[in-house]
């Protein structure tokens, strides 16, 4: 069972986001786009739509077989690319609130936010964990959960 996520970046209030299936937990989703996303990187991923899995990379290498049956390591997985499907596309949300309920919608579980070249991150969990609902600095709630840990 995968832990979905949603994965947006903010412009003005605006919220244009992607569904991710597997592992969308802080300790490993959130660790790639802090580690691996600034914000050109960020909106190219979003624009490449859904995906099955985020990993460090987004382009495939002329030289290596990459597809959603065979993915190579550390590249990212994407529905429409890699698997063909349609209706993959990012979504637009012109409120947070708006972008909570696609979050719902999609049984997101975590979310990430790209907002002025930052990282933020959220839980739909009500008001179980201290990143319920809200928009909290990826550096912030990766260095809590390794505290935790």
């Amino acid at each position: 069972m995968g832990t979905r996520s949603r994965i947006g970046v903010m412009h003005g209030n605006k919220v244009k986001s992607v569904y991710c299936h597997w592992n969308g937990s802080v300790e490993h989703t959130g660790a790639v786009l802090q580690e691996h996303y600034d914000s050109a990187k960020a909106n190219y991923l979003v624009a490449l739509g859904d995906m099955s899995v985020l990993c460090k990379n987004i382009e495939i290498p002329p030289d290596v077989e990459h597809s959603f049956d065979a993915p190579a390591g550390d590249i990212t997985v994407f529905y429409g690319r890699d698997r063909g499907e349609k209706n993959t596309e990012f979504r637009v949300a012109l409120t947070f609130e708006q972008f909570l309920e696609q979050c719902d919608d999609c049984a997101a579980e975590y979310y990430y936010i790209m907002r002025d070249g930052v990282w933020y991150c959220g839980t739909t969990y009500e008001n179980t964990h201290s990143l319920s609902r809200t928009l909290t600095a990826l550096t912030e709630a990766l260095t809590t959960q390794k505290e935790v840990a």
